[in-house]
Parts: C-alpha cells; structure tokens; sequence
C-alpha cells in the first residue's frame, strides 16, 4: 500500500464516510451529452471508469453513496439566471429536464437501493442550498469522498462547501475531470490540494478493503 493510503486508512471508515457523485448523469457525460468535450475527457481519462469502481467499491464496504444532480424543470422555474454559464445551458441542444433520461446516472456507474438521489434546480453547487448536508450529518459523515464533473465548476463548489460545513475532503484526482484535460490536474495541484485530501481511486479502494481495528 502507497503512503498516501496509509495516511488515510483511518480517516475513510467506511462507517463515518460518504461518496458523493457530482453530475454524472447521462445528459452530462453520456454518449449523448449535452457537453461532449466534458464527455469526452471524462471517459477518455479514465474517471467516470474510476467513479463506477469506486461506488461498486462503496457498496461493497458499507459507504454510503450520493449522486448529485444537476437538472431543470421543462418550464425553467426555479433554475438560475444570473450567470453566463446558465445562459448558455438554455441553448445546448440537450436539456437535463426533470424525469428525463438526460439526468439518469450514467453507464457503467453502478446504483444500489441505498443509494440516495439529491437533485437541484439551481445553482452551481450539489451541497449549498440543497439536502446534501442534512442528509451527511444524518449518515454521521466526517469524511467526504467527492467525485465526478467537473473540475472547472461544480467540483470546487463541491470541495469549499464541504470543508466550510466541516467535513474532511477527499478528492481522487483520477475520478474528476474537466476541460480543457491538462486543467484539472492544475486545479488540483494548485486548489483542492490546499483544502482537501488528494489521493487516487486505487488508494480508496484498498483503504476500503482494509480491515480496521476491532472488526
């Protein structure tokens, strides 16, 4: 086992740590995104491969998993306005409307009946304004896994909140992605390794395989 996953083999109990999924759902980094570059770098890098390992993973060792969900209602009430990135979704040829297959969890993700689903209409960020931090400290949470899409937006949003609320980051640099793809290891060197434990999809999962003490 790596250092890296020494240091964190404790901090992952599986009892105390969740494994949020961000936007990965079909309208967003399926065959039939809505943003096909993003699509592209997610399958191509091999991190949506990675986030379907480590949620198998978390089914297995008993980690509660979330999936967040970027979407709209056909009719745009509630959705956000007032920046130059929710103009342009209006225009992409493929809207992640509510009840569609565009905001179904993408293949090969796994989902299990204990998973839980957390939608949003607004915003830019899974956790602020949404359930997300009820539910966490509802599941006992210190230990927030965060995985997904992407690295430009909504993963930062993912990280700051996490660590403002109090939870402890972790962010398996090969199970996000971005555009262009030499951005997101920059943000991770130069950003989320200030505030969040960076490690790497093969570490969680043999944190997780484990056995801690006294079981």
């Amino acid at each position: 086992m790596s250092s890296g996953a020494v240091r964190i083999v404790e901090q992952l109990d599986p009892a105390s740590t969740v494994l949020l999924t961000v936007e990965c759902q079909r309208g967003v980094v399926g065959p039939d995104s809505a943003l096909p570059e993003l699509a592209d770098a997610a399958r191509n890098s091999g991190a949506l491969a990675n986030v379907a390992r480590l949620v198998a993973a978390a089914h297995e060792a008993g980690v509660q998993v979330l999936h967040a969900v970027a979407e709209r209602r056909p009719d745009g009430r509630g959705a956000s306005h007032n920046a130059r990135l929710f103009k342009a979704a209006e225009r992409l040829p493929v809207q992640q409307l509510t009840g569609s297959t565009a905001v179904r969890i993408a293949d090969p993700i796994p989902v299990s009946g204990d998973d839980l689903v957390v939608r949003r209409l607004h915003g830019l960020s899974p956790i602020a304004g949404t359930d997300v931090d009820a539910l966490l400290r509802n599941f006992g949470c210190r230990t927030l896994v965060v995985t997904g899409v992407s690295a430009n937006v909504a993963i930062p949003n993912a990280v700051f909140d996490a660590v403002n609320l109090g939870y402890t980051a972790v962010v398996p640099a090969d199970a996000i992605a971005g555009v262009p793809s030499d951005y997101t290891p920059a943000m991770v060197r130069n950003t989320l390794a200030l505030v969040a434990t960076v490690t790497t999809t093969d570490d969680l999962l043999t944190s997780w395989r484990r056995p801690r003490r006294g079981r």
